[in-house]
Order: structure tokens, then C-alpha cells, then sequence
């Protein structure tokens, strides 16, 4: 059976880099490239850390990309900062040096030629903001057709988003983070006939990051990647946090824990709402992660640290 063809696009937050570490386990993928958006970083310490784990985990084949794409609403900077504090970390220093290339282009050229060269439709993991794909695609719109369809942790379609008041005075609390860094961008995609696969806030706030799991995780720490996650969640322990990328990331593998629906839907541009993914009907149709059997999504995690 032939692998599964993905290119990942993240932007560097503390999930997005575990992310990069359950798709380098998962036998049922070829990844083609990781590419960095810089949203939930600063894109230096997140390109370095994201080279730095692909030696971690064997996979210095697998080329970098950072992208040079801009988003309407910067993230803040207490996110973002959590990329250096990951690239410290130091059990991705222990080396003192890095394989893993970084390509020279930027990543939304290295995402168009990607696309272009692949033997077959790939499927787009993306754990960040769209901005990045919707650039490719206005500098080679033909890419469209090579796009299998886009796995998007994103939006939130019948719950609050995470934008909120206190840190973005003026919104109404309907927006994700990821769709509001960039709502221009979603409606670019929108306007594609790509399929798209969103995990949106409606599933994500099911898996939270719970004090049994970190538990479990700790009695793992002889694994080098149960090791790293372990010292990743201690950066996240002052907050609520919640398996957003990994949620999404394990679709790729493991669609039978999922169950879909279709959604009819709209993106809020401007305004008190904008990166609102508005359900609406006779709107873009969408499929979106509606269930997940958690006992078996926390079970497969752990057990692919355990390596």
C-alpha cells in the first residue's frame, strides 16, 4: 500500500512542534518538507527547534522552509516567545549541531514546487494559519489540482473562539487564533474547490491536556520523544491547553477515530467577527472533525512517544 504524501505547514507554537514529532512516526505517511509560518513564533528559534527535532527523530531527510507571509493580527507576544524557550530545550541541543537542511527559498515558493514535483496528490497537514497556501496558490494557481485536500487545525463553528477580549479589545470572542491571524487567507481557500478537513475548537476543547496524561507521559521519560513532549507541556503548565495540532496531526494516521461532518460555512473578513468561520447555509462546504474516540486518541499518542 502506498504512503500517504504530505507536506506539513506549522507556525511554531508549543503543540505545533509535538506535531512535527507524531508525523515522524507515523509509518502510514511520506512527508515531503516541513515548512514554518511565522504566526506563533518568532521565525528564527521555530525553524531551528523544528531542524533541531527532525534530528531528534532520525529524519535530517526531511527538508525545512520558512515562510516569509504576513498575517493581519500578530500574534501575541507571550505565544510567541515560547519558541525560544523550545529551542533551548536541551535535549535538542545536546548535539551542537544541526542536519536537517533548511532550504534557501521561501516557503511558499518551496510549497509550490513541492506540489509540482510530487508523483501524486499530497495532502497539506497545516497547524497554523492558511496565509502560506494561500500564496502558493496565487503564484502557481495550477497547484490546485496536486492539493489532495487540506487537513486545518482551525476555526470555531458553534463554540467561542480563543481570540480574546483582553487580548484583542474590540472582538467579540467568535474567532480561533489560527483563522484570525489571517481571515483574508481562509477565504482564499474558500473560493477553491479543495477539499478541506478541519479540527476545529468545537473538538479540540475535548482533549485537553489533563494532569493523568502528563502522569502517564513522565513514566515514559526513558523514550528521548516522551521526554521532549514531557518537557514542551512543562512550558504550557500555567494555562489551559488542549491537544489542538496533535488532535489534527493524528487524523492523518488514524481517521476511524474520528467521525466528520459537513458543514455549510462562510469566513468573516472584517469587522468585530473577522476569523469568524461562520456556519451558513448555502455556504462553502467543509468537512470538520465532529467526534473522536478519546480513550483511543490519548492511548495512540502515548504509545507513539513510547519509541
Amino acid at each position: 500500500m502506498s504512503k500517504k504524501l504530505v507536506l506539513m505547514d506549522h507556525d511554531g507554537a508549543v503543540d505545533d512542534y509535538l506535531s512535527v514529532v507524531l508525523l515522524m512516526t507515523m509509518e502510514e505517511v511520506e512527508t515531503l518538507g516541513v515548512i514554518v509560518t511565522p504566526a506563533d513564533c518568532y521565525i528564527q528559534p521555530a525553524v531551528s527547534a523544528t531542524r533541531k527535532i527532525l534530528d531528534l527523530m532520525g529524519r535530517s531527510e526531511v527538508p525545512v522552509a520558512a515562510s516569509t507571509v504576513r498575517g493581519l493580527n500578530p500574534f501575541p507576544v507571550l505565544f510567541r516567545r515560547d519558541s525560544f524557550a523550545v529551542d533551548r530545550l536541551p535535549i535538542l541541543n545536546e548535539k551542537g549541531t544541526i542536519d536537517t537542511p533548511l532550504i534557501s527559498e521561501p516557503g511558499q515558493n518551496f510549497m509550490v514546487r513541492v506540489l509540482q514535483d510530487a508523483a501524486a496528490p499530497v495532502t497539506l497537514m497545516v497547524t497554523g494559519p492558511l496565509t502560506t497556501v494561500a500564496q502558493a496558490l496565487d503564484i502557481a494557481p495550477e497547484i490546485e489540482s496536486k492539493i489532495q485536500e487540506i487537513v486545518w487545525m482551525g476555526g470555531a463553528l458553534n463554540v467561542i473562539g480563543n481570540v480574546s477580549k483582553d487580548m484583542e479589545p474590540g472582538q467579540d470572542m467568535s474567532a480561533e487564533w489560527n483563522a484570525y491571524w489571517d481571515p483574508i487567507a481562509i477565504e482564499r481557500i474558500w473560493q477553491t474547490q479543495i477539499p478541506v478537513v478541519m479540527c476545529p475548537l468545537d473538538i479540540t476543547n475535548n482533549v485537553p491536556l489533563t494532569v493523568e496524561f502528563s502522569n502517564l507521559l513522565a513514566k515514559q521519560r526513558q523514550y528521548p520523544i516522551s521526554d521532549l513532549a514531557g518537557q514542551c507541556y512543562a512550558l504550557a503548565i500555567s494555562q489551559d491547553y488542549y491537544f489542538w495540532d496533535i488532535l489534527a496531526t493524528a487524523y492523518l494516521a488514524h481517521p476511524e477515530f474520528y467521525q466528520l461532518r459537513e458543514w455549510e460555512t462562510e469566513i468573516i473578513t472584517e469587522g468585530l467577527s473577522q476569523g469568524r468561520t461562520k456556519v451558513k447555509s448555502g455556504g462553502r462546504k467543509i468537512q470538520a472533525m465532529d467526534k473522536v474516540d478519546t480513550a483511543k486518541f490519548y492511548n495512540y499518542i502515548l504509545e507513539q512517544w513510547a519509541k
